[in-house]
Formats: C-alpha cells, sequence, structure tokens
C-alpha cells in the first residue's frame, strides 16, 4: 500500500481534489479514478470534450489496461504526450509539497486515516486561487528554464 493524492482541475482556480488515505495505485485503480471520477467532472467542464489530461509515466498511468481506456475515449479528451524522463514541470507538484508542509505543521498533528483526510482537504481549500493562477501562469518561465538547462535541472 502507499499513500497517494490524486488531484485534477482547470486552469483557472477551479479545482476539485479527490483525496485517498490509502489505496493499491494499480491500473485498475488508474482506469477506475478516470471513469468515476474525473470523467464526469471533465464532461461538465469541457462540454466540447476539448479537456487535456497530464500524466506522468508511472506505470499505473502507462499500464496496457489505463493506454486502452484512454484509446477508446479519444474522442472524449486528449492525452499530453509526456517524454520518459522529462523534468517534472507539473505544478501539482508544488501543491503536493504545499499540503505536506502544511500537514506537518499541524499541532497536534493528525492521528488516523480520518483525520489525514481532513487535514488535506482542509489545506487544500485553504489554498489562495492566486496560488493556483501564479503556478499555472509560471509555466512559460519553467519551460524556458529547462530548454535553457538542455533539459537537465531547471531550478523547478
Amino acid at each position: 500500500m502507499t499513500e497517494a493524492n490524486e488531484g485534477y482541475g482547470d486552469a483557472f482556480g477551479r479545482i476539485d481534489v479527490q483525496l485517498t488515505a490509502q489505496m493499491n495505485q494499480r491500473a485498475n485503480k488508474s482506469v477506475s479514478s478516470t471513469t468515476d471520477a474525473e470523467q464526469p467532472y471533465m464532461r461538465i467542464i469541457f462540454p466540447q470534450n476539448d479537456g487535456i489530461y497530464q500524466q506522468d509515466n508511472a506505470r499505473c498511468h502507462t499500464a496496457r489496461s489505463v493506454c486502452a481506456w484512454f484509446e477508446e475515449h479519444q474522442d472524449e479528451s486528449t492525452v499530453l504526450p509526456w517524454p520518459a524522463n522529462s523534468p517534472d514541470l507539473n505544478p501539482i507538484e508544488n501543491l503536493w509539497d504545499h499540503l505536506d508542509r502544511v500537514v506537518r505543521a499541524m499541532d497536534p498533528p493528525p492521528r488516523n486515516l480520518a483525520q489525514l483526510a481532513t487535514a488535506l482537504e482542509s489545506a487544500w481549500l485553504n489554498i489562495p486561487v492566486n496560488t493556483f493562477r501564479n503556478l499555472i501562469d509560471s509555466l512559460p518561465t519553467r519551460l524556458a528554464a529547462v530548454r535553457s538547462a538542455k533539459g537537465g535541472y531547471s531550478g523547478f
């Protein structure tokens, strides 16, 4: 079992979060997450089927069952190509780091999974909308830094 946070959202500050304190992150869980939670959200936010999924190359995202699901639903959204060994420029990583720092600073700390889920949700909901916008707006700078570093460490 591994701890995991899953989130999805759009660049305009409307972010919904789905928290799972413990789960086995296998391909069938990834497909289930996509079909059960994210697809209805994507249909509402992107009624023209012009939404984009960005996934890293974690095994659960590249499993045959996941790739087959996206192939079957290719008319509903686009999967952003992601190089196998790319620098991690996904702004969500900054948000996971923020959540980690906020929860670790809590006094008293969460003592069980229910308290942890509540703490994470509270921390997530208290992130200012401008934080999301600033992270999205930072993408051109991040990409320029990666280009300047010729694909190496960019500082992000």
